[in-house]
C-alpha cells in the first residue's frame, strides 16, 4: 500500500492527486488490476471528476458549501459538522481500473482529494491489486 500526504491550505479545497496516484500504481508493477483510493478521515473524501478547467472544482466546493452551509445550528460540539456531512455525500474511496500500469480515466478526468476542514496535513491510502 502506498500513502500519500496531502496538504490543505483551505478550509473547503479540491487538491488534484491524479499525478501522484499514477506514480503510485507505476510503482506497484501492476499492469492490470484495480487500484483502491480510500480517505481515512470523517471531514474529507476523494473523488473524480474534471481535470481541465480549474472552474469545474471551483464549482464543485461552491455548491457544496451552499448544500451544507458551514452554520446551520448543528448540535457537533467541534464546530465542524459541515466536513462531516460533505465528507459523506462525496464519500471516503474510488476504485479505478488499472491497464497498460495506468489508471482508466476519462480525456478529462481526474482525481482530487476533497479537503472540508482545512488546512490541514492528511492522507491518501491506495492499494493496488493485480490481476
Amino acid at each position: 500500500m502506498t500513502v500519500i500526504e496531502v496538504v490543505s491550505r483551505q478550509q473547503v479545497e479540491l487538491i488534484d492527486v491524479t499525478a501522484e496516484v499514477r506514480r503510485a500504481i507505476r510503482e506497484s508493477g501492476a499492469r492490470s488490476g484495480l487500484a483502491v483510493l480510500f480517505v481515512p478521515h470523517t471531514t474529507a473524501a476523494v473523488t473524480i471528476n474534471e481535470n481541465a478547467d480549474p472552474d469545474v472544482v471551483r464549482d464543485l466546493a461552491m455548491e457544496l458549501n451552499k448544500i451544507v452551509p458551514f452554520e446551520d445550528n448543528y448540535r457537533h460540539a467541534e464546530g465542524n459538522s459541515a466536513a462531516h456531512l460533505k465528507s459523506s455525500l462525496v464519500g471516503a474511496g474510488e476504485t479505478l481500473l488499472v491497464e497498460n500500469g495506468e489508471p482508466v480515466l476519462g480525456t478529462w478526468q481526474g482525481i482530487y482529494f476533497c479537503e472540508f476542514d482545512g488546512p490541514r496535513r492528511r492522507r491518501l491510502h491506495i492499494k493496488v491489486q493485480a490481476g
